[in-house]
């Protein structure tokens, strides 16, 4: 049949085509698409029994339209990222019923009940104490079990090879990475912000430390990445008196540096402690970056011995580690200027009473954390220097 462009009428259709829904159950179905990039459809029976999340990727970037055309085959890698995720932990991915890669879509399990992290930040809710390990171990587990060290070298070459996303890589370089620095189209921000917006294109050394930081990220092939790693892609809640943490749309997930998925989730935990600073609330979020690299650091080190490869020993664990720590900085300094004075910018900020402030303080602070990454050597050091 080829690919087709799901609207809202062909859902119950397809996924009775496919054999995920009873044909004598009733479907309601619903868009409910909120990223930059795909569609997604929640459908529930109207006994509110059962329920499926379906997403496809369009041929284009969905907020820009055939205007910026975009190859829906990302959603292979997609598929591919969960299929890790799910070996490794399970508990924190979404279940996914099947995936058709000629109509790029994926059925899954519906979050609906749980809560976007960003929003429930925004709202005024704390990580909880849970949250940021989670997010810390999982990235150890995705990490470890698909580096040099978990994975044997034919088997590890097949997963890069597999695993090539050439334009959301590209999406990432660009709009994370050079385009902030540069006078480009995509780019915007508060006209209060003028000068600091200047001053970084002017910036020689910021933008040579971002130029190292964008030819690690394209050529650091360290293990798989979720890609996209930041408040917006995690789900909260509890079920049945238990927390719940989901870790959803790995689309830009590929073969490359460790610390970029570190590095986006925390410059997304920086940017919401200034939103809890604007507000005047006393929050956890401080915490947070703490909390994600301990819980990454205690379950590398825990998977350490089962390593595939001994000739790498302690003393370059310890090495190794260090390395990934000022990387993830690095990157998140990147992501947290990318997000005011680049192409999507962030609701934690743009939905304060006066932006202007958090702004400011937020930029100043992604750039020192990309220009002394190397001299922040500790939580407690970046904790300082963020106020």
């Amino acid at each position: 049949m080829g690919y087709r462009i799901l609207e809202t009428a062909d859902v119950p259709a397809y996924l009775r085509e496919r054999g995920h829904w009873d044909d004598l159950d009733d479907i309601d179905v619903r868009e409910v698409s909120d990223g930059n990039v795909n569609r997604v459809f929640l459908a529930s029976n109207g006994a509110g029994t059962r329920s499926l999340a379906l997403k496809q990727a369009l041929p284009w970037v969905r907020v820009a339209g055939p205007s910026w055309p975009l190859s829906p085959d990302r959603s292979d890698a997609e598929a591919r990222a969960y299929q890790q995720l799910a070996r490794v932990a399970p508990d924190t991915v979404p279940a996914i019923h099947g995936y058709d890669p000629e109509n790029h879509a994926l059925v899954m399990e519906d979050l609906s009940d749980l809560a976007v992290l960003r929003t429930a930040l925004n709202e005024g809710a704390s990580y909880g104490p849970h949250t940021s390990r989670r997010i810390g171990g999982l990235v150890a587990q995705l990490s470890f079990a698909t580096s040099d060290f978990g994975m044997d070298s034919a088997d590890r070459k097949a997963l890069i090879a597999a695993s090539v996303n050439p334009e959301l890589c590209r999406i990432t370089e660009d709009v994370v990475l050079s385009e902030p620095y540069i006078e480009h189209e995509h780019n915007h921000w508060l006209p209060e912000l003028d000068d600091l917006a200047a001053r970084f294109r002017a910036d020689t050394r910021l933008r040579t430390e971002v130029a190292d930081l964008r030819h690690t990220f394209m050529t650091g092939a360290q293990s798989l990445l979720h890609g996209d790693l930041h408040t917006g892609s995690i789900m909260v809640g509890e079920r049945e008196g238990a927390p719940v943490v989901r870790v959803f749309d790995p689309e830009f997930s590929f073969v490359g540096p460790i610390g970029f998925d570190l590095g986006l989730y925390w410059a997304n935990a920086l940017v919401s402690q200034e939103r809890a600073r604007a507000l005047g609330a006393v929050t956890d979020h401080p915490l947070q970056l703490a909390l994600s690299w301990e819980a990454f650091e205690r379950e590398f080190r825990r998977l350490w011995p089962t390593r595939v490869d001994t000739f790498f020993d302690d003393a370059y664990l310890d090495r190794f580690l260090r390395r990934v720590w000022t990387q993830s900085l690095g990157f998140a300094g990147t992501e947290i200027v990318r997000r005011i004075i680049g192409f999507a910018h962030l609701t934690d900020l743009t939905t304060l009473p006066d932006p202007v402030p958090a702004s400011r303080r937020a930029l100043l602070l992604g750039r020192e954390l990309i220009v002394h990454r190397a001299e922040l050597t500790t939580p407690g050091a970046v904790r300082d220097l963020a106020g």
